[in-house]
């Protein structure tokens, strides 16, 4: 890479991932010696970029935190998924990320290119966010923190306040944080109790990252994260059953395959198994149908749809 404008930018794109880069392999990507890494390290250096460099046959070099904030550089995926989540911040189970995802969410539009405006717009077209419910949210500086320390594999304490119960001091190796029934959790290896434990990130407090990392563990029985929480935790979740008033070909059409699976009855109507969800928000994902339908079970959703349709009804009362 001659340009050497061009390779300063590379060079702390990589840098700006959260790991150690050794420089023979920092040369080897941007096709340049381990002198001219040196080099273009200092530059960083002198444009105020923390670079910080570990000796030995295990260093490398890492972007580490400073004074201010340098800019960022994203790829067109990174300003994509960056732009999608500020733009739904405000529905996530996070404390006070509302103006500020909002504020942040301007200035990058600002600055993206037309072809990624146009793709980020129309993701936001095209999903749809449930209203947030009411109940706990974790703090988005505990979160951040439970993140990175996942990311680097390094040893976080914590304060964990269980109800009616005093706070308790963890000490564990995090492994990664989900969304379950929009409630943040991390899942982590406990030391103090030798096993596998999930965290409910609003009871977590008092983060501190201990700079201790330690190689990655796999959850038991070689399963995946989403595997091992759903079934290490009670489950809440409800499926519905619907008679769809139309023939199953043209349900096949029109119903998205996250609402769920179809069952052909005769040639007028098939049925719906929709997936598992908390029956208040089975019940707004069912509002979305596009076709007339028939609550069959369970009971209690009907409760649910009968308070979504009198909301409505009040709602347009005076027009």
């Amino acid at each position: 890479m001659r340009d050497p404008s061009d390779r300063l930018l590379r060079l702390l794109s990589l840098l700006q991932t959260p790991r150690e880069w050794p420089g023979p392999e920092l040369a080897d990507r941007l096709g340049v010696t381990p002198r001219t890494i040196r080099r273009d390290v200092e530059r960083l250096r002198r444009l105020g970029y923390p670079v910080h460099a570990v000796q030995g046959n295990v260093g490398g070099y890492r972007l580490s935190s400073g004074t201010a904030m340098p800019p960022l550089l994203l790829d067109d995926d990174e300003a994509i998924a960056v732009a999608v989540g500020l733009s739904t911040a405000a529905t996530a189970a996070i404390t006070g990320v509302e103006d500020a995802s909002l504020r942040a969410l301007a200035k990058l539009e600002q600055v993206l290119p037309s072809r990624l405006r146009h793709r980020v717009t129309a993701l936001s077209e095209a999903a749809v966010v449930l209203p947030p419910r009411d109940g706990p949210t974790a703090e988005a500086p505990a979160l951040a923190a439970l993140a990175a320390a996942c990311t680097a594999h390094e040893k976080v304490r914590f304060a964990y306040a269980k109800p009616h119960s005093e706070p308790t001091r963890r000490l564990v190796e995090p492994h990664q944080l989900v969304v379950v029934e929009r409630l943040w959790y991390l899942v982590a290896y406990d030391e103090d109790r030798a096993a596998w434990r999930s965290f409910r990130a609003d009871r977590i407090s008092e983060v501190h990252r201990t700079g201790v990392r330690v190689p990655a563990r796999d959850l038991p029985g070689g399963v995946d994260t989403e595997t091992w929480v759903t079934r290490s935790m009670p489950s809440r979740d409800v499926r519905a059953r619907l008679l769809l008033h139309a023939p199953f070909d043209q349900a096949a059409v029109q119903i998205p395959a996250w609402q769920g699976t179809l069952e052909p009855v005769d040639d007028a109507s098939c049925l719906l198994h929709t997936a598992p969800d908390s029956p208040r928000y089975l019940a707004h994902r069912i509002t979305l149908l596009p076709l007339p339908y028939t609550l069959l079970d369970p009971p209690e959703l009907a409760a649910e749809l009968r308070a979504i349709a009198e909301q409505a009804t009040h709602a347009i009362r005076r027009l």
